[in-house]
């Protein structure tokens, strides 16, 4: 297939040449060109890399279902237990996970991390829906399911069991959450999570949502882990948030500590992104890191609505950035950032001047979306698009192709 036309990450006019999923050549652009295979006309479109969204709850999302009122009480479990009162009310989960899903690929995203809900209350069921899901949208996108614990591993009985299962059964990523807050016994906690990933041959992604320096015992707990079992390259740590509020050299620490370890980070872009760990650190530090969304209009909460180009943009507004360069790194976080998290061995960012993707050599997933600039196309967020996932069109103007 030939793309013609386009703008790799807003440079000059070219085409890409792509054989066998991958681009072969990127070339200036001639109009005379000739190709043995179909082209595609850019219309001077930006040539972007798909998003990656590394952290979503199909299981738990309403988006397309009428506005209900917010009943959730403060905190994980209070929420966790709202949830777990409604979400029968609800559509299947296979139905409602394999529609989300499908809006996100036509909205741009060809990567997924999606956490799959195991409790004692839903057993296996909502992470057959996101398996569901991603049978059905197998060729327009690549999906990795976590088997998720969000009430805890060790407050109802039978739920390391259920994981077990789950990674048995298609799971290919070991949850864990708030392992003081919410079980209250990070040791056990720990013990189950890694013990899960050792016998599955599975990476590691934690929720962390425990406050300042409560937080960074949790983090260094883990991180013993890491150190001690040789998992490096195969943890993630989600949200996180506020790793960044605590002294500067302990912040500094675990920085150099997580680029040492090659612990990689999850973020949704949070309101008080101030108090996480600084994006442009991290990136400079050769952290991998990549972004999410997180529920969408879900028991937890209104917000969400499947596209990752809105929350590029919320996270380059929760950064503060105005900066060109800084605006387009947060779209290389949400392309080749979260890449990295789902395939350590795909070269991560090197700086926040790092523009992947679009050359030579790349899997050819890809963006094709209008605006002036990267920044603009971040800022204007417009629906023109067409997207193509390895090598071949699933989505154009926003709807699935195929």
């Amino acid at each position: 297939m030939l793309i013609r036309n386009v703008r790799p990450w807003g440079g000059e006019s070219a085409d890409l040449d792509v054989r066998d999923g991958r681009i072969a050549a990127v070339l200036p652009h001639d109009p005379a060109r000739a190709h043995d295979g179909a082209s595609i006309d850019g219309r001077g479109r930006l040539a972007m890399p798909s998003f990656s969204d590394v952290h979503c709850h199909l299981d738990s999302n309403r988006v397309g279902l009428p506005f209900r009122p917010h009943t959730g009480k403060p905190g994980v479990w209070g929420l966790t237990m709202n949830d777990r009162a409604h979400w029968r009310e609800d559509p299947p989960v296979a139905e409602r996970a394999t529609s989300l899903l499908g809006r996100m690929i036509a909205h741009g995203t060809t990567r997924v991390r999606s956490y799959a809900q195991i409790d004692a209350d839903s057993g296996l069921e909502r992470f057959e829906g996101v398996l569901a899901a991603k049978e059905a949208h197998q060729d327009r996108a690549d999906v990795e399911i976590m088997a998720f614990p969000q009430a805890g591993l060790l407050l109802e009985k039978g739920v390391p069991q259920l994981m077990d299962q789950a990674l048995s059964s298609g799971a290919a990523v070991v949850g864990g959450i708030d392992p003081c807050t919410l079980d209250r016994d990070p040791v056990r906690h720990l013990d189950v999570v890694f013990g899960l990933a050792e016998r599955h041959q599975a990476p590691v992604d934690i929720h962390l949502h425990e406050p300042g320096h409560l937080g960074v015992y949790s983090t260094d707990l883990i991180l013993e882990r890491v150190r001690a079992l040789g998992m490096q390259g195969k943890v993630t740590l989600s949200h996180a948030y506020e790793l960044g509020s605590v002294d500067e050299a302990t912040t500094r620490r675990l920085i150099e500590e997580f680029a040492e370890l090659d612990v990689s980070m999850a973020t949704i872009a949070p309101a008080r992104q101030s108090d996480a760990l600084p994006l442009a650190d991290l990136t400079r530090a050769g952290v991998r890191v990549g972004l999410g969304e997180d529920g969408q209009r879900d028991y937890w909460s209104p917000y969400g609505n499947g596209d990752m180009l809105d929350r590029t943009w919320q996270l380059a507004f929760t950064n503060r950035y105005r900066q060109d360069e800084l605006i387009e790194h947060c779209w290389a976080v949400a392309s080749r950032g979260g890449h990295t998290l789902l395939d350590p061995a795909v070269p991560r960012l090197a700086s926040t001047a790092d523009r992947p993707g679009v050359a030579a050599g790349d899997a050819a997933d890809l963006v094709l979306v209008d605006g002036d600039s990267v920044a603009a196309a971040v800022m204007d967020r417009g629906t023109d698009r067409t997207v193509i996932h390895a090598g071949r069109i699933v989505a154009a103007g926003r709807q699935l192709v195929g």
